[in-house]
């Protein structure tokens, strides 16, 4: 199975839920939403029938992985993919973008906030995209704190063109924006630095728990700024790694019990790597989001 690096160089270059409970039309969303980077693969190889798939097991929105190189939607046009989206009942509020800094093959990757943005937004737009994130720095994209300062100014100016289209641009956090440089913490300066109105953020559960921050603890700093949510859970191994949700250590009814101080609007189950089929790890996770947490 790729890894998330792998998959966003290899996009450059290639590019009926069930009915909803009340518990969960009393809560801030009534989307239960996945990833679509959970089932990469299968999304490759049948974008459609992974779709209907994800759909029968329950799942009535997702958020795409990424919209890179060939500037389409797992090789659909913005139009194709939305009619697509409605004939299985589904809805795609957010999409992962990539920054754009590192090049693919010496050429600028199109479609990212660095190059092509223009289109990437009117593209979402199409689409019926209300959140574009910013997924993932790569390492050349990191650097020092002085660097995030420069992030953040790029940022705000991608969050004024997303906005001009009724789009909130987010980040979608990993753990080294934890990781303190100088006494800073490079998560703190994007928070600082962005204008709340055109930056606000895709908190990833596990990755913010695995690097020793609470979420309850962020979304009491930051009230409002978290209006998307990675869920995966963290297994119970000394290597912590990730697990179906409600399988593993992650405290989910304290966050959950918080969602509305965070501005929660959409959350999504996310696994990186499952030990079978990602269908099975999804299936675990949905069947304990629906009995235990909404």
């Amino acid at each position: 199975m790729t890894s998330r690096r792998t998959f966003f160089k290899s996009a450059a270059l290639l590019s009926a839920g069930a009915l909803v409970s009340p518990a969960l039309l009393a809560a801030p969303t009534q989307y239960i939403g996945l990833q679509l980077y959970t089932v990469r693969d299968a999304m490759q190889q049948d974008p459609t029938g992974t779709l209907a798939k994800v759909a029968q097991l329950g799942y009535n929105s997702v958020e795409g992985a990424t919209y890179t190189g060939t500037q389409k939607f797992y090789g659909m046009e913005p139009a194709a993919f939305a009619k697509t989206l409605k004939q299985l009942n589904l809805i795609m509020p957010s999409s992962h973008y990539v920054l754009g800094m590192a090049e693919n093959q010496g050429k600028p990757v199109q479609g990212t906030i660095l190059h092509g943005w223009d289109k990437a937004v009117d593209d979402a737009a199409q689409v019926g995209i209300k959140y574009m994130v910013c997924a993932y720095l790569q390492e050349s994209e990191r650097g020092n704190i002085d660097q995030y300062k420069r992030l953040a100014e790029t940022l705000n100016k991608a969050g004024q063109r997303c906005k001009k289209a009724g789009i909130q641009l987010c980040y979608h956090n990993h753990d080294f924006e934890f990781a303190a440089q100088n006494g800073q913490l490079p998560y703190n300066i994007l928070l600082k630095e962005t204008d709340k109105e055109l930056l606000k953020m895709e908190l990833d559960l596990y990755w913010a728990t695995k690097a020793g921050h609470d979420p309850v603890t962020l979304f009491q700093q930051h009230p409002g700024r978290f209006p998307l949510w990675h869920v995966k859970d963290m297994d119970k191994t000394e290597k912590r790694d990730f697990t179906e949700v409600g399988n593993g250590s992650i405290d989910f009814k304290k966050i959950f019990a918080q969602r509305k101080l965070a501005g929660l609007q959409y959350f999504f189950v996310e696994q990186d790597r499952t030990p079978a089929s990602p269908f099975d790890s999804i299936r675990s996770s949905i069947t304990y989001i629906k009995s235990s947490l909404l």
